[in-house]
């Protein structure tokens, strides 16, 4: 295992939850409910990149893609069965046998992996796209990290990176709101000091050799219980979407 980016601490803090991934109303509850907006850009970007037709029939058929920090596989299988061949790595171990043993009883094969960008990378392993979701604000190099995402990607592949805002309404909103009034995450499970302001990713997205093409903003409406994208608040969750050209 490659420890270039790693944040031995971050690792634990997921593997200490990796059995409640599949869970609804567990740990994981924030993700839940942002899944479908997730994929909601994700599906979006990746077709438009690649002209696919998302009423067809496996529109993401021969796409090969790369979840990094796949965790218990939630983009991983929705990827699958869309019909893209997918890779899913995570450096906490126990993350790799739930996403497995998950991905086996929906009858899906996907490629789980407990490895980091770096070791990929380094093995000469190649993507059309690369998820990179809610990642980048827990390594200990996001520069490094980013570069070698950039190096797994094949010319014209394409890099969806999500990740937080920092200012202070991302600290009410994602260590107030979400660890500390609605528990929906322990205590500590984001450090504040690691949110990357928009125009910071930006920058770092380039310095890495990738070009930004979009950016949106990830809103909770408290009204609806529902996640929905957002042209111009990027204040608290926001995701972009970055060519290798």
């Amino acid at each position: 295992m490659s420890t270039t980016t790693i944040d031995p601490a971050e690792v634990a803090k997921f593997e200490a939850m990796a059995a409640e991934w599949w869970d609804p109303n567990g740990k994981f509850k924030p993700l839940h409910l942002m899944n479908p907006c997730r994929l909601d850009y994700i599906t979006t970007q990746i077709s438009a990149e690649f002209d696919r037709n998302l009423a067809g029939t496996a529109p993401f058929a021969g796409l090969r893609i790369l979840d990094i920090g796949c965790g218990g596989g939630l983009l991983s299988e929705p990827m699958a069965r869309l019909g893209a061949t997918v890779v899913g790595a995570d450096a906490a171990p126990r993350n790799i046998p739930v996403a497995q043993v998950h991905a086996e009883q929906s009858g899906l094969t996907i490629d789980y992996r407990h490895t980091t960008a770096e070791d990929l990378a380094a093995a000469g392993e190649q993507f059309d796209v690369v998820l990179n979701m809610e990642v980048v604000e827990h390594v200990a190099d996001p520069l490094a990290y980013l570069t070698a995402c950039q190096q797994l990607l094949k010319p014209g592949g394409l890099m969806i990176c999500s990740t937080l805002n920092r200012n202070p309404k991302s600290f009410v909103m994602a260590i107030i709101g979400a660890e500390w009034v609605m528990r929906w995450l322990p205590k500590g499970t984001h450090d504040w000091a690691k949110f990357i302001t928009p125009d910071e990713l930006y920058a770092l997205i380039r310095q890495a050799g990738l070009d930004p093409v979009d950016k949106k903003g990830m809103v909770f409406n408290p009204v609806s219980w529902r996640w929905g994208l957002s042209d111009r608040d990027l204040s608290v969750n926001y995701v972009t979407a970055s060519v290798k050209r």
